[in-house]
């Protein structure tokens, strides 16, 4: 009896469950259109005026661009500080140059390096926006946040990218404007291309950073390659016979030494500084699936950046030798050189991300240091006379008689 009303009770209760039809799994999937104003059905719950209320978009257009705020979108198009290390590593270059240079030229080589970098940066963000917006550090930029078109980004890519070299070649000379095509290409196409393809990107984003002291070199008449077979070396004045260091050779100009030493400074200080940001922000890299080096091997990451690091300290003794400083520069930049080689190591025996941040902002110091102590040791330069303390033979022969 108790199985007889238990069952009755079972089917009553399974009863109007059975009676209603499942909806069909398709119906879970609608079409677009529905969910237009014009497609909603209308009920005393939903009145037409709320749900006409509902429909609006959710975004609001933004308003045009003034002419500073296009400004602003054109500096972080041009990745405006990048460029600004840029133009310093190139006019560093002609500031240690043996030959002097006039203004136009001067002003020539600045103008045209930043619009070289501008195009680059600028087509770099193009082609990386989907990435871009997948990090922290790069989703604010204004294609991301399409504050400006890629249309009107290409414009801007293009007009600089062909002033640049233009301006370059006939105000300075085709080398320079060559250089400056290269370095668009290296950057916006290889770099950009082998960043999600193999960690080899830091090794050719290297190449690119060097390429804009070779720039300033040439701009003021300075060889890369040597006209001849013969590599003068600037020994100290003790193993010369006495011969001061500081006196001019017009060798200077032809010595590839030299410009091997610029470009190695600025080549090799890449590593210590991208390698510690990139071990920061590695996960933001594998995030937006890009191949660097500390995404796979943090060990391998700190090693290179020590390696690069030693490179850095050994050109305290290259460069005088090259010539473009006195040997006095080998004392003063002992001390900057260090610090980085001990920054780096600890880095190297650590890997942490503390270590990686005090790299980071030792290299951020380090280079203007070394460049200054360059220019204030260049090569036939006496800071007493330039500012009327010391007094030369000459002037001292002169005023006796």
């Amino acid at each position: 009896m108790y199985r007889h009303l238990l069952g009755n009770s079972c089917r009553s209760f399974r009863r109007p469950y059975s009676t209603v039809s499942r909806p069909a799994f398709t119906s879970f999937f609608f079409h677009n259109a529905q969910w237009k104003a014009s497609a909603r059905p209308t009920s005393s719950v939903f009145p037409t005026a709320q749900i006409s209320a509902v429909a609006q978009p959710s975004f609001k257009r933004l308003a045009s661009l003034t002419p500073i705020q296009l400004c602003k979108v054109y500096a972080q198009l041009a990745k405006s500080r990048l460029t600004f290390l840029v133009v310093l590593s190139a006019m560093a270059s002609v500031a240690v140059h043996p030959f002097p240079t006039t203004l136009p030229v001067l002003l020539s080589t600045a103008l045209g390096t930043t619009l070289c970098s501008a195009s680059a940066n600028t087509l770099n963000q193009i082609q990386e926006v989907p990435f871009d917006a997948q990090m922290t550090r790069t989703r604010n930029r204004p294609l991301v946040r399409r504050v400006i078109t890629p249309v009107h980004a290409a414009g801007f890519a293009l007009v600089t990218g062909v002033a640049g070299p233009v301006l370059l070649w006939t105000m300075v000379n085709p080398t320079t404007a060559c250089l400056g095509i290269a370095n668009i290409a290296l950057y916006a196409g290889v770099y950009t291309w082998m960043k999600r393809k193999t960690i080899a990107n830091t090794w050719v984003g290297a190449v690119v950073g060097g390429i804009p002291p070779l720039m300033g070199w040439t701009a003021c008449g300075g060889h890369i390659l040597p006209s001849s077979t013969s590599i003068h070396l600037f020994l100290p004045s003790f193993l010369t016979d006495g011969i001061a260091s500081s006196t001019f050779d017009p060798s200077l100009i032809d010595n590839p030494l030299s410009a091997l030493a610029l470009f190695t400074l600025l080549y090799s200080w890449q590593f210590p500084h991208f390698n510690s940001l990139c071990h920061i922000m590695r996960e933001s890299y594998a995030q937006a699936g890009y191949k660097m080096i500390p995404v796979f091997s943090p060990e391998k990451n700190a090693l290179v950046a020590f390696r690069h690091a030693a490179v850095l300290a050994s050109l305290s003794i290259v460069i005088p030798l090259s010539g473009l400083t006195t040997w006095t520069f080998a004392i003063t930049s002992m001390v900057p050189s260090f610090l980085l080689l001990r920054t780096s190591h600890r880095f190297w025996r650590h890997t942490s991300e503390k270590e990686a941040r005090a790299l980071w902002q030792h290299c951020l110091w380090y280079l203007p240091a070394i460049l200054g102590l360059m220019m204030f040791h260049k090569q036939g330069v006496e800071w007493l006379d330039w500012i009327g303390v010391g007094a030369t033979p000459q002037r001292e022969e002169h005023e006796s008689s």
